[in-house]
């Protein structure tokens, strides 16, 4: 996956001059962004504090570590299922 060119803390604090009033597209242009990945941003951060941001992250990385060990196992259960199978 692409790493982000901004941080958590950036992409918060660029939401929340949104929020404080300033028009989405002078904050896009002002930052060198679209339109659509303020929009996502907002729809992934919005509300979030620093912190919960940050506890998000480290929820999504452990998932990707649960999912890649599940498929792991997935396979070596196939494999020795397959041999069982040749050997029955």
């Amino acid at each position: 996956m692409r790493k982000s060119r901004y941080s958590e803390e950036q992409i918060i604090g660029i939401l929340k001059q949104a929020e404080a009033g300033m028009a989405v597209a002078a904050l896009c242009r002002q930052h060198g962004m679209s339109d659509a990945t303020f929009y996502k941003w907002r729809s992934k951060y919005g509300g979030l504090d620093v912190s919960e941001a940050r506890r998000l992250r480290g929820l999504e990385e452990e998932n990707q570590r649960l999912k890649r060990l599940v498929a792991e196992l997935a396979l070596d259960n196939q494999v020795l299922k397959e041999v069982l199978e040749k050997n029955g």
